[in-house]
């Protein structure tokens, strides 16, 4: 073991970076580094919890720290499920868990049951503030019924400034695998109180893997959750939604006509999602491409960008199923989708008994050869009960099939019909050739835009080229320097758009120009 003086120096290190690359809780925070305690797979929960003599479990420390202290776990595995009963304060400090620094240490639920009829994590933190967990391995809890419901790590009820940092979760399972019962979860947020919500949230830096979750998702916000950001989580190998943030899903009740019970004001950013589908899963049938890579439903002022999304169901979803219900205010840009097996972004509701989406605003996205399994879903696909659309400023390149826009319910389907709003100043090719192009526009399929725009009166200054992708077997989605990208966008406020592209170069040109697709040349 390291000597003391060493490990405090480490402690102090440890505090700084935490408030160097997230300054809002140092601020709000009012952060301190408190006392150091430290769990071992040889110590004792009748030890002092010193480096020296530190405790046996997780849960020993927790029931023993106060705000302002630091929990550090040693390398190993303990096999134990964690309820954290004591929050944080402003005035002294978050009460941080941490793996100790070079070491990894490993929550495990395996073998460990879940109560009838209850969601359970490996990591509960119900009605809490001012709580880090980082750095934590966090798996193998599995259930087979349709009760119990297994979480990695779960928050609940309401609380402010908690903090998930470079956590693993991974194989939580629920075997059933049913709708609407027999579900897991990876990480869930499930804000269930009102007015009081949970905020100010940080889930930062986790890789979230090889989950079974059934109807449920890999990484979700449910109700009253806002003031939030999911920010460079990598999440794979799943067979249901990567991230998602949801609303109406009666989890917090609605006062005095305030919608409390949506998820809202928050970003999901510079996330990687793959590998998502349902094919291999029991409560879906097999064909049945429905699983989202990033799904916005029924949440509102949300910024999803400079997200990497691919060879999952479905891109990135802006939805509501809840009739009469509608997700509104989302803005999706400078995103890469490519390869899924259904559509790249779909926006509104997949029925006319569904919700829908008012005022999305889509820019600046590179979507590359989705509808990989032949849905019929295309590269953007507009449902039901959509309005106030901005689509803007998007590279569209379509596999072999060539569907590029997909307005699939006919008017017939529509009664009282209206634009889904603006569309125009993308970049349209298919593979091959522009031959495959197609436009599905109210139900009717056009095989050259001039049709296209006559019939949908928009994408009248759209360009269909070949953008010139730097690799379309790769792929590379960055455009050559003669691409007819270059330059051709719509000038939107940085508020649309965004002040950089994918890679975090500015967004604007150096003339003030602005390029189609997710990346701005220099």
């Amino acid at each position: 073991m390291k000597n003391v003086s060493v490990s405090v120096a480490l402690q102090v290190l440890s505090v700084a970076l935490a408030a160097a690359l997230y300054p809002q809780l140092s601020l709000a925070a009012g952060m301190s580094t408190g006392h150091v305690y430290y769990v071992a797979t040889n110590g004792l929960d009748t030890n002092a919890g010193t480096l020296d003599a530190p405790w046996r479990t997780v849960q020993r420390a927790a029931n023993s720290v106060m705000p302002g202290d630091t929990v550090y776990v040693r390398g190993g595995v303990y096999n134990e499920t964690v309820d954290v009963p004591t929050s944080g304060s402003a005035a002294a400090g978050p009460i941080t868990f941490s793996s100790y620094p070079g070491e990894t240490a490993a929550l495990s639920g395996k073998g460990l049951s879940i109560p009838a009829s209850a969601m359970r994590g490996v990591w509960n933190l119900a009605d809490r503030s001012y709580v880090t967990i980082q750095g934590f391995d966090v798996g193998y809890y599995s259930a087979s019924s349709t009760t119990s419901t297994p979480i990695g790590i779960y928050i609940s009820g309401a609380g402010s400034y908690i903090s998930l940092l470079n956590n693993h979760v991974h194989d939580i399972v629920n075997t059933v695998e049913s709708c609407p019962n027999g579900n897991a979860f990876g990480i869930e947020v499930y804000g269930s109180r009102a007015p009081a919500s949970i905020n100010n949230l940080v889930i930062s830096g986790n890789e979230v893997d090889h989950l079974r979750t059934g109807c449920s998702e890999s990484l979700s916000l449910t109700g009253n959750v806002e003031q939030w950001t999911i920010s460079n989580n990598l999440v794979h190998d799943n067979d249901n939604i990567g991230i998602a943030a949801l609303g109406f899903e009666n989890a917090a009740p609605n006062i005095g006509g305030v919608i409390y019970d949506q998820a809202r004001d928050g970003v999901i950013s510079g996330n990687t999602v793959y590998n998502i589908s349902s094919q291999t899963n029991g409560a879906y049938s097999p064909g049945d491409f429905s699983s989202d890579g990033i799904y916005v439903e029924g949440g509102t002022r949300v910024t999803v960008e400079r997200n990497r999304v691919h060879h999952v169901d479905i891109g990135i979803e802006l939805a509501c199923e809840t009739a009469n219900k509608l997700t509104s205010a989302v803005i999706a840009r400078n995103n890469l989708v490519y390869l899924s097996n259904s559509a790249g972004i779909s926006i509104g509701g997949a029925s006319n008994k569904n919700g829908g989406t008012a005022n999305a605003t889509i820019v600046n996205n590179t979507l590359f050869q989705n509808d990989s399994q032949g849905t019929g879903s295309g590269e953007f696909q507009i449902q039901f009960h959509v309005s106030g659309t901005v689509f803007e400023n998007n590279v569209i390149y379509a596999n072999s099939n060539g569907l590029l826009v997909n307005f699939w319910p006919s008017k017939t389907q529509n009664p009282g019909y209206s634009t889904p709003g603006t569309i125009d100043h993308n970049l349209y090719n298919a593979a091959g050739s522009l031959d495959n192009a197609n436009w599905v526009w109210l139900g009717s399929s056009y095989t050259d835009v001039g049709s296209y725009r006559k019939a949908s009166s928009v994408d009248a200054l759209t360009l269909t080229a070949d953008p010139q992708l730097l690799s379309t077997t790769t792929p590379d989605l960055h455009v050559g320097a003669a691409s007819p990208a270059r330059g051709a966008g719509l000038v939107l406020p940085s508020t649309v758009v965004g002040s950089v592209d994918y890679d975090g170069n500015p967004r604007l040109s150096g003339a003030g120009l602005i390029d189609i697709g997710a990346y701005q040349q220099p």
